[in-house]
């Protein structure tokens, strides 16, 4: 089968649709399907808008049997605010194109208009809209399978006007979802909004993500303490992401900061490039919080399984995650998980199973949460144990990427 994938951002480029996109295009290129993946030449995620950030070279390669052709991308001059104000026209589908976060990738439109022949399409990811066009567009061109994976992020679900799911939600992406075969979905939360926009269910697959624990663990912990100088007895809580205000980086200072205030000394390990908000915060930050907080910057590959063997529990406070990928990983290491009960870690981390969740933006109840585990390395450990158990029951890759295929080929098939 010839296979065309389209995301804004591929790797080396980091994030958890990316490197979700990247497994499965060498899953699928390693039985044997020819596999085309489209995207940008963007490195750095601020590449999208700023001309000064860091981007690969506009190119083609092969990368694990994959043929991935980078894009570059374009840049108007104020781009985020000239996009805002032509999204202001009442069209869905060109508001599509002018949403602000958007990869500018007009090379990319003209290829999908004459590009060669295949027999289905698979785009992501929400809210980067550019690819997702493009990705339709060959779709239609060719009259093969459209299908579409949004990893929606819904924010607060106590909140009617919770802004990260208007955002996720608006006309401009909805009417991207209607015009999908194929929406796979990664949690029953995110189905049952999509459900609620009034799409038909057999359009949905509920599909989940996977982890292989031999990518993330066997870290030396003493090794990683020694090179992030965490105290051998001293209590390490991580956090891995774009760290930002929406993921809950910043959160999760604020949290510990009473704990710190009131003489607790542990170390908060931040692990991944900082958006543009968690840099004006870390500015504003009091003497004794930067010097319990250490930065990694972006985590290699390599120096993952370090990173969680360094840990005794990890934190995502995110308010923008659609599953949460890392907090597998996490499990995988047998470490404990805290999460704003919102998007979908709330349905991931099952409280007081296998994690602690907390209600979204409760700044207070995630210092309780954060005290009570520290207090209590007994039920920390349990609660790690029972999330690596389930994840090695629930969260296989193969069986998560075969839900894929047979969906392909049911499609291919008239199905």
């Amino acid at each position: 089968m010839r296979i065309a994938h389209f995301i804004h951002r591929f790797p080396p480029a980091l994030g958890g649709a990316e490197l979700y996109f990247a497994r499965l295009s060498r899953w699928l290129a390693c039985h044997g399907h020819h596999v085309t993946v489209f995207t940008s030449n963007a490195l750095a995620l601020e590449a999208f808008w700023s001309a000064e950030a860091q981007r690969l070279p506009a190119q083609a390669e092969l990368q694990g049997g994959v043929r991935v052709e980078r894009h570059p991308l374009r840049h108007l001059p104020g781009q985020r605010y000239a996009l805002k104000a032509l999204g202001q026209l009442p069209w869905p589908r060109w508001q599509a194109f002018t949403l602000g976060c958007n990869p500018v990738l007009p090379s990319l439109w003209d290829r999908c208009g004459r590009s060669a022949r295949f027999d289905v399409v698979h785009a992501s990811a929400f809210p980067y809209a550019w690819p997702l066009l493009c990705a339709e567009r060959l779709a239609r061109r060719q009259g093969i399978p459209f299908c579409l994976t949004p990893f929606l992020h819904l924010g607060d679900p106590t909140r009617t006007d919770d802004r990260t799911r208007a955002a996720y939600l608006s006309p401009a992406l909805r009417q991207l979802l209607s015009s999908a075969d194929r929406i796979f979905v990664q949690t029953m939360l995110e189905r049952q909004a999509v459900l609620d926009l009034g799409l038909p269910p057999e359009r949905m697959v509920l599909q989940g993500l996977g982890v292989d624990p031999v990518e993330c663990t066997g870290g030396d912990r003493a090794r990683a303490r020694d090179r992030w100088l965490i105290r051998p007895e001293q209590w390490c809580v991580g956090h891995l992401a774009n760290l930002s205000e929406e993921k809950g980086s910043v959160d999760l200072i604020r949290a510990a900061l009473p704990l710190w205030e009131a003489g607790h000394r542990f170390q908060v390990l931040l692990a991944g490039p900082s958006m543009p908000n968690f840099r004006r915060f870390w500015r504003s930050l009091s003497p004794l919080a930067r010097r319990w907080t250490m930065l990694t910057g972006p985590l290699p590959d390599e120096t993952k399984p370090d990173f969680y063997a360094a840990l005794d529990l990890f934190a995502l406070p995110s308010r923008s995650d659609s599953f949460g990928l890392v907090l597998l990983e996490a499990w995988a290491n047998g470490l404990p998980c805290v999460g704003y009960r919102a998007g979908g870690v709330a349905e991931v981390i099952r409280h007081e199973s296998d994690g602690l969740l907390v209600p979204c933006g409760d700044v207070p109840a995630l210092t309780r949460a954060l005290a009570d585990l520290m207090a209590d390395p007994d039920r920390s450990r349990a609660l790690g144990a029972a999330g690596r158990e389930r994840m090695a029951r629930e969260h296989v890759w193969d069986p998560k990427l075969q839900i894929v295929l047979s969906e392909y080929e049911r499609l291919r098939g008239g199905g």
